[in-house]
């Protein structure tokens, strides 16, 4: 069964104002789309409710964090429960500005990732390396490592709702991308990975999706690889270039 394209926007801390947010979904809303795509979009916590109480039904909402417990004494945190009863059906994690600046490691994150499977949420799981590390031929170990702490916590029925974003970390943000082949290259080894370490079938019906500086300019290109199935878009997805990224499969 062919994995259905995924394409996701993560807003990170932004925008700055309810304007601003509602402009966004203005353009989404009345936008063209492919629907045959899976559009998902991660504003900040403030926003979850009210933008998916107002943006059209085809684009589901995705909360970027969540913790490993349902509720207590953990200022500032939201938990899957909350996400849950909220509706709100996906949720990223380990992305590489928690990894970095947030100082989370591999194995919290893999406990976060099994607390939002067992509430039945559904994951963008983020990998990726930093540029010395891929300058040192290391991009497979890095991700490798990563991805072990989660499968050694998972169940394998736990990865149908999981989809993983390939990040490298030096194309975040940075307007540098991965070339084509090395997204390819990158996906593949991830795939390669699971079919070892957890099955064949998880392997072929997980989707890998590319983040790292995507735009309407280079999406077309990365959307070709027979290992990318879709993306994860940052700063773009703010832009009516997003309707781009979303329809990059259109012919």
């Amino acid at each position: 069964m062919p994995r259905q394209f995924f394409v996701g926007g993560n807003f990170k801390m932004n925008p700055v104002s309810r304007g601003q947010k509602e402009s966004i979904i203005g353009v989404l809303n009345s936008a063209d789309l492919d629907s045959t795509t899976e559009i998902v979009i991660a504003p900040p916590s403030l926003y979850l409710i009210p933008l998916k109480d107002t943006v059209r039904s085809e684009i589901q909402v995705s909360a970027q964090n969540c913790y490993y417990k349902d509720s207590g004494a953990f200022t500032g945190e939201i938990s899957p429960a909350q996400l849950v009863d909220a509706s709100i059906p996906y949720v990223i994690l380990g992305h590489s500005e928690r990894r970095t600046l947030f100082h989370e490691t591999s194995e919290f994150i893999a406990q976060k990732t099994k607390a939002a499977l067992n509430a039945k949420l559904k994951v963008i799981l983020c990998v990726g390396e930093t540029l010395p590390e891929r300058e040192a031929g290391q991009t497979a170990e890095v991700v490798q490592k990563q991805l072990q702490a989660v499968v050694d916590v998972l169940q394998e029925s736990d990865w149908s709702t999981v989809v993983i974003a390939y990040e490298p970390v030096w194309a975040i943000g940075t307007g540098k991308v991965a070339t084509s082949a090395q997204a390819q290259e990158a996906h593949l080894d991830i795939r390669t990975f699971l079919s070892h370490k957890v099955s064949t079938a998880v392997a072929e019906n997980t989707r890998i999706i590319y983040g790292g500086s995507v735009t309407a300019a280079n999406c077309k290109e990365l959307s070709t690889q027979l290992d990318v199935d879709g993306f994860l878009v940052g700063g773009a997805s703010l832009k009516p270039e997003f309707v781009d990224i979303i329809n990059a499969r259109r012919n």
